[in-house]
Parts: structure tokens; sequence; C-alpha cells
């Protein structure tokens, strides 16, 4: 099931080309369809969002009941488990302790001759959250996308997802919302949603920044807006990328990778290893653990394609590879994995050890759960406190600052050809050279 490479006989460059071949399909058609649903919800609002509504997902909901009601949150709130409920907070009490580490406040300098500047850190107005619906449900992304933007200040958090035939929301999802503190929650998902908070509509807000996962029409409707609003970043298919010297167990790396494959045809599920034993053992256990899993379809082809198991001869060149790859999760199941932190690079979220599997990381142990994919994780980071704020620079000179100056700066005017710059600077000074 999953195929058995070495890294120096082409194993390295076969994984990278299909982790990057997974999003090389022909967007032309998406696009142009993305493009018609969004550029109608702009020049119609409600009326196209409706209409969008009743055709993808099957119901029709009057612009009224586009909005959540405070009953609807609080009979989902009755409806589920109270075991769910303690997961959920307990879960909401460490995502919001992990995400409190990461405010930054606002701070200045201040020098000689009266020079004072620094920077100003405001939270976003209002932020647009999407939560994916239909099949599946994930109360789990509700919280990793609001309680960053609640632990930031941001005024209004505004979710949107699908609603089910019957004109309703999964009552998993109110109810995490409910606990995440989101403000207003409208019953609208696919294109339609992200153009909705991206232009405004009669009924929906217009945000200023639009963070969530989605499909490939929710991504594409995304990148199209990106100017009008901010967004958090374009995700892909999740991958899972382990690290394993001989002292991992063979049956805990298959449980992980397996993990991950159940997402996604195009989740991709590695692992590198110095050894053959363990590569030998996970092979094997991959097929019996398999059988128990309700999405073994699912994980097959997600194996077939884009699952391997890389033999390494150290794991310095399994920690080098897996900077090349830059995957999403990255887990180092190794004897020493603080050891060999210090020199990873390029990872969306990190796991440490035997008993940090990957799961614990999209649930309930605090770092956030949108993480860069695709190999994005070079350059893009998991999302946090500082997505949902802003920052202004201030600066203060006293006139015996910018005389100091002054010559610099109309030197470096003129020499851009702005001459209305450099009177600007020149302009302070002309009454004293009179003198």
């Amino acid at each position: 099931m999953m195929k058995i490479v070495k890294m120096n006989n082409g194993g390295a460059e076969e994984v990278q080309r299909l982790i990057e071949g997974r999003t090389n399909q022909d967007l032309s058609l998406y696009r142009e369809q993305v493009l018609k649903i969004v550029e109608n919800v702009r020049r119609t609002g409600d009326m196209a969002v409706r209409e969008y509504t009743r055709r993808f997902d099957q119901v029709d909901i009057s612009i009224e009941n586009l909005l959540v009601k405070p009953t609807e949150l609080e009979e989902a709130c009755l409806r589920v488990e109270p075991e769910f409920m303690n997961s959920i907070q307990l879960a909401k009490e460490k995502i919001q302790r992990y995400h409190e580490a990461q405010f930054q406040t606002s701070w200045n300098l201040t020098e000689e001759d009266g020079v004072i500047m620094g920077q100003i850190c405001r939270p976003l107005e209002r932020v647009g959250v999407y939560i994916p619906g239909g099949s599946a449900a994930y109360p789990s992304s509700v919280l990793m996308t609001v309680i960053p933007a609640k632990v930031a200040g941001v005024k209004e958090v505004v979710m949107v997802t699908p609603p089910n035939r019957r004109g309703e929301i999964n009552h998993y999802i109110l109810a995490a919302a409910k606990v995440a503190g989101v403000d207003k929650i409208y019953k609208v998902g696919g294109a339609q949603a992200i153009a909705a908070l991206a232009y405004g509509t009669g009924s929906i807000p217009k945000v200023d920044k639009i963070v969530g996962p989605g499909n490939i029409y929710v991504t594409l409707a995304k990148q199209m807006v990106y100017g009008q609003v901010d967004i958090d970043m374009i995700a892909g298919p999740s991958e899972i990328l382990i690290v394993a010297d001989e002292s991992a167990n063979s049956r805990y790396l298959t449980a992980d990778l397996l993990s991950q494959a159940e997402h996604d045809p195009l989740a991709a599920a590695i692992l590198i290893t110095t050894s053959e034993k363990i590569a030998e053992e996970v092979q094997k256990e991959v097929i019996e653990q398999m059988k128990v899993l309700p999405r073994n379809e699912i994980v097959r082809q997600s194996l077939k394609n884009y699952g391997r198991i890389i033999l390494v001869d150290n794991l310095d060149d399994g920690i080098e590879l897996a900077n090349r790859i830059a995957p999403e999760h990255l887990e180092l199941a190794v004897k020493d994995p603080f050891k060999w932190l210090t020199r990873v690079k390029n990872a969306g979220a990190v796991f440490l050890g035997h008993f940090a599997p990957e799961p614990l990381g999209d649930y309930l142990a605090g770092p956030n759960h949108v993480l860069p994919t695709n190999g994005t994780a070079r350059f893009f980071s998991p999302l946090s406190v500082r997505d949902y704020v802003k920052y202004l620079s201030f600066l203060s000179y006293s006139k015996e600052a910018l005389a100091k100056v002054k010559d610099h700066v109309i030197n470096l005017a003129e020499i851009e050809g702005l001459l209305g710059h450099a009177n600007a600077i020149r302009v302070r000074f002309e009454d004293d050279e009179r003198r």
C-alpha cells in the first residue's frame, strides 16, 4: 500500500513532485464559475446569495432567516452531548492560553533632541470566518479561527457556514460558535459567502479580513477578493511528514499517517526513517489499521497516490529532506526530538516525541491548526493573533532633531526628483536662514 523508496535513489525528488502535483490541475473552469458568482454577489447582494443558496445547498432561505437567531444557538447547546461541551470548553481554554502568549503590544523609542517614534497595535474592526459544512462538521475549526480574533480584540466576528437542506446549521458547529464567542452567524456557504463578506450585502456586513478553510470554490473566491479584503492564506490538501528513528513505535507511526490520509484523497502522508525494520513494519501495519477506518477508501487513494516511506542513511538527511518539503505537519518521532527541533526550518507545526500525535494539535493542545500547506511553510506561518491586528507607525521630531537630518532628507528627495518633498523640509528653516 505504501511504497518504500530510498532518498538517494530518487525518493526525495519523487515525493516533492507528488506533493506539488496535487494542485497542478486545470482551474480555468472553476475560476470562470467562481468569478461569475463573486461578481453577481457584488452587484446584487442578498438576491444573489439567496439564489446560490437555493441552487447549491438546495434550500430556500429568506433574507430574514439567513442570520442565526440566539434561540438557535441555545437549542444547539442543549442538543449536543454534555461530554462535547466539556471537551470544547477545555479546548477553548488551552487554545486561548496559547494565543494570549502571542499578543503584541504597542511600543515607542525615545531618542535625544525630542525624537519619538514607535508602533501602535490595533485589532481589526470586523473579521469573517468561513467554516465548511456539508457532510462533515468541524467545530474545532470554529475555535481555531475565532479564539485568536477574540484574543486580539476584534470588535465583531462574523461566521458563515452552509446550511443543510432543512435550512439548519450543524448543532456541533453552532455550539462551538457559542463557546468561542462568535458575534453573528449566517447560513450561507461557498464562493457566494466569501463574496458577501468581501463586498457586503443588504444583510451580511462587509469585513476587513476573511479566514478559514474551504473547498476549491471557496479558495478561489478568497484569491479573487484579496485586495478588497485581507485573507489568511491559500490552503491546499492536508499533509503529514514524520521523521522517525529506531526508537519509534510502528503502530503509533501508522496511526498518525492514517489520521491525515483519511482527510482527503489528495492528502499526503510521508514517513522518513533511518530504520528499514520500521519501514517494513509500517508498510504491513497500514493494511491492518485501515480495516477499521470508515473512510478507508479515501485512505487507500491517498496512500496509493501520495503516501511514501523514504529510507535515509541518517537523521541529518531526514531533517534536510523535511526542510525541503516544508510540510504542514511535522512529527519528530526520534530519541531526542528537542535536539533536532533546532534544525527544523520549514514546517507549519512540529510535534515532538512519541506522545504528541498530530491530532492532539488539531483539537485541543493550543497551537493553531490552520497551517500552511504545499510547501508554503517556507514563507507562511500558522494562523495567529498577529493575523487579526494591524500596525500603525508614528514619529515626532523636535525642530532641533529635524535640523540635524534636514540636509540628508533634502538630498535624497532631490535625487529622486521629488522637489516637493525636499521643499517640505526646507520651508521649515527658511525664516532662520533670512535672519
